[in-house]
């Protein structure tokens, strides 16, 4: 492992340094400029790099990487469309992306990805629709994307989705049909979404779902009589829904 500080510059080349499997940059607050070339990458961690404007990265050149790590990378506006080239990708962490407002459509093409986690990315406007072709999917997290208008029916694609957290997400007002399809779902948690009304009655379909929490919900004014059929509930979490 690589733990660098107090630089502003960085050249890193496969020719003329060791190839190390985890590299991390944490908390580079005066780091403005980095260049790669590594090729045997595994962990890759840029939290807090506040004053990078932009990710140099040619992504075909890590093809052995799996986990990237961005939280309150401030300046990201968008991902290079080159992540597509990361064949063997698990997981993505972009929380407190505040500036991004997009995914690249091209991150539907990592078909190992299994974990994306956006919490606190208060400009994310949609999710790309190409979501829908991640086949090992397993975890996604959007709490308090407040500028985030609706959930895409894509996701009801995501086969092998089991996590889907919604905390805070304040403009939410109704769940996709399509999330009946999610046949490996187990954990919903929806808590303080403000604006949601109802929930779908194809939530009856999850045979596999086990968690449902939806506390602090002001204007949910029913459940819908389908929620009888899930079978695997453990546990259900309706507090402060004033409305119901």
């Amino acid at each position: 492992m690589f733990e660098l500080v107090r630089i502003t510059y960085i050249y890193w080349a496969i020719d003329y340094t060791p190839k190390p499997s985890f590299v991390k940059l944490f908390e580079l607050a005066r780091i403005t400029y980095i260049y790669w070339e590594l090729n045997a990458l595994q962990n890759l961690n840029l939290n807090d790099c506040s004053s990078l404007q932009e990710l140099f990265i040619s992504f075909e050149q890590f093809s052995t990487l799996q986990n990237l790590h961005l939280n309150d990378y401030l300046n990201l506006h968008e991902l290079p469309t080159s992540i597509r080239q990361l064949n063997a990708f698990q997981n993505l962490n972009l929380n407190d992306c505040s500036s991004l407002q997009e995914l690249s459509t091209s991150i539907g093409q990592l078909s190992t990805l299994q974990n994306l986690h956006l919490n606190d990315c208060l400009n994310l406007q949609e999710l790309p629709t190409s979501i829908e072709q991640l086949n090992a999917f397993q975890n996604l997290n959007l709490n308090d994307c407040s500028s985030l208008q609706k959930l895409s029916t894509s996701i009801g694609q995501l086969s092998t989705l089991q996590n889907l957290h919604l905390n805070d997400y304040l403009n939410l007002q109704e769940l996709p049909t399509s999330i009946g399809q999610l046949t490996k779902l187990q954990d919903l948690h929806s808590n303080y979404c403000l604006t949601l009304e109802e929930l779908p009655t194809s939530v009856g379909q999850l045979t596999t779902f086990q968690d449902l929490h939806l506390n602090y919900h002001l204007t949910l004014k029913e459940l819908p009589t389908s929620i009888g059929q899930l079978n695997a509930l453990q546990m259900f979490n309706v507090s402060k829904c004033l409305s119901l």
